[in-house]
């Protein structure tokens, strides 16, 4: 069997592949552009081009490729994405080579990898939310991700958070996402004020106490302690993961968010709140640990070391 793995998190902007060594060392990270303005078809050529060349740069054929990718997803198919345009794309044509080869979804591949090698590492049942352009979870259930009996499990995103606030772009009202995303923050700040902000700027001006960024601010981590309090009466975590662009904020959004989290469960303890720990390379090493499972190594990870797993840096 070979030593590595190809490994690649697809993302609707850029996509990040690697080469993952059986006890877990990262050979190579390499990231690319996402030309879905080209169309689903070009895509795809561009994901098989990339696969090949870290496959060429490992020195051989890899043991297994692993695919994270975005929109409705099984293990053997990527069924539909909104954001990309492809249907019923089955795994073995994404990768041009003759090795196994297993499709996950980006957030879920994300929660595994945090459940087997980060911050979920010592329990079995917790919500992983990275906080992006949009927001999506992985619900993990004894370690593993749950996609519900369509694969549509874990949109937290569009709960409505507030029946009678703002329209969300997938049709509903008030969605969590029209909120609390990093695109919603950094959008509601420069439609009050007409100047353009991210959300790491709207969290800047929150931190030096500027009025709008702190009721903008204020929107999100409501309308996040709102949809957490649901999941934690349904599910019962052991804890919440946070990840993604917003979660950089650190305390400025955690201390808030976990006031006003125990505030609403007002007859329980509320889950601790935690950092996800591998950072943007989570998707990434997920498909590593997929790859390796199609490889028929189902325990590659259980010994891998964080330390060495940063090793070239998170980037």
């Amino acid at each position: 069997m070979s030593s590595f793995v190809v490994a690649l998190d697809v993302g609707g902007t850029s996509m990040k592949g690697g080469l993952v060594t059986r006890s877990g060392e990262i050979v190579l990270i390499e990231r690319r552009d996402t030309p879905r303005e080209r169309g689903p078809a070009a895509v795809v050529q561009v994901i098989r081009s990339f696969i090949d060349d870290l496959a060429t740069a490992g020195g051989g054929l890899p043991a297994g490729v692993g695919l994270a990718v975005p929109g409705l997803v099984t293990p053997e198919a990527a069924l539909y994405s909104a954001n990309i345009g492809w249907r019923n794309v089955k795994a073995e044509d994404f990768v041009p080579l003759d090795v196994p080869v297993m499709l996950g979804h980006d957030v879920r591949t994300g929660g595994l990898g945090e459940s087997v090698l980060g911050a979920g590492r010592e329990i079995s049942d917790f919500l992983f939310l990275p906080i992006g352009t949009g927001i999506a979870g992985a619900v993990v259930l004894h370690g593993e991700p749950y996609g519900g009996s369509a694969g549509w499990g874990g949109e937290i995103g569009h709960i409505p958070v507030f029946p009678d606030g703002e329209p969300c772009a997938c049709g509903q009202i008030g969605c969590l996402e029209t909120y609390a995303s990093a695109s919603a923050v950094g959008r509601r700040y420069s439609a009050r004020t007409g100047s353009p902000a991210t959300a790491e700027r709207v969290a800047a001006l929150t931190a030096s106490g500027d009025l709008v960024a702190t009721e903008v601010w204020g929107d999100a981590v409501e309308a996040l302690s709102l949809a957490l309090a649901t999941y934690t009466l349904l599910l019962d975590p052991a804890a919440i993961v946070l990840g993604g662009g917003l979660s950089e904020a650190g305390h400025l959004l955690s201390d808030p968010l976990a006031e006003r989290l125990q505030k609403r469960l007002t007859f329980r303890e509320a889950p601790p709140l935690r950092s996800a720990s591998l950072g943007v390379n989570a998707g990434m090493l997920g498909a590593a640990l997929l790859g390796w499972r199609a490889a028929g190594c189902p325990d590659a990870g259980a010994a891998w070391s964080l330390d060495v797993l940063k090793s070239p840096p998170v980037a």
